[in-house]
């Protein structure tokens, strides 16, 4: 599944490049004095449209975004071409991880994990038919919200690292995609520096854990499967972060269509 979405994005993003060019620069404002101008002169049409001028307002006021990838999955915390925007307060770092956990939209990609968890019988203690089901939808709604807070909000937090996830745009698509993938242990810093993804590491880390040996079937209360359980984390995220790399371009393609 995971790798059916890398390629449907990494097929997108490539025809993107390929097709779309960068818009021409907005010419600067003359500083001869002010004449009046005949009153057919029409006014220059603005560089940017008027989804793009809101949602630079928004990355720059907030230092959050309303996208959502494939127009459905919270995408709150990816930022395109942004430079300089004001570091998260622990408060907005809780509150914009509550507001994606918790989005309806979530519960219905949870259902469908577990769906394919129960096609697979995936940990097999939990069984099969509708109380199977049940304990795998509940089991991945929790894995799901316990690594977001832990990753993106409790070890952030703490470290003061940055959780959101600042789109390149620049360079081909091997070069956005290697960027994309270092994501995962290469972050930023409340101050602007780079430093080693702790919080992706180790939240993940810890997330693992605690599913593990808390609410999933005692036969799989092993550190083997902690370990396994962590591993599909981070690959998930990786993988997310080279959608959320080329979704901007996706999406201007669809748009433009």
């Amino acid at each position: 599944m995971f790798v059916a979405l890398f390629l449907v994005a990494a097929a997108g993003a490539t025809s993107c490049i390929a097709q779309d060019k960068p818009d021409a620069p907005t010419p600067k404002q003359s500083d001869a004095p002010f004449t009046q101008s005949s009153s057919t002169e029409k006014p220059q049409a603005p560089d940017k449209s008027k989804e793009a001028q809101e949602k630079d307002s928004q990355s720059q006021t907030s230092g959050t975004s309303k996208d959502r990838l494939f127009f459905t999955l919270p995408n709150f915390l990816t930022l395109e071409n942004a430079n300089q925007v004001p570091p998260l307060t622990s408060g907005q770092k809780f509150k914009v991880v509550a507001r994606s956990s918790f989005d309806y939209v979530q519960y219905p990609w949870y259902g469908f994990l577990a769906g394919i968890s129960q096609a697979e019988n995936s940990e097999p203690g939990y069984g099969q038919g509708a109380a199977g089901y049940g304990k795998r939808f509940g089991a991945s709604t929790a894995d799901g919200t316990i690594e977001n807070f832990l990753t993106s909000a409790v070890f952030p937090s703490l470290l003061r690292q940055d959780p959101r996830f600042f789109q390149s745009g620049k360079g081909g698509f091997w070069h956005r995609t290697g960027y994309a993938i270092t994501r995962v242990i290469v972050t930023r810093t409340d101050s602007g520096h780079s430093q080693v993804n702790y919080s992706e590491i180790f939240g993940s880390a810890l997330g693992a854990g605690i599913s593990t040996y808390s609410y999933h079937p005692h036969a799989d209360k092993t550190l083997r499967n902690s370990a396994k359980v962590w591993g599909s984390q981070v690959g998930y995220d990786t993988i997310t972060y080279v959608v959320k790399e080329f979704w901007p371009d996706i999406r201007r393609k669809i748009r433009k269509k």
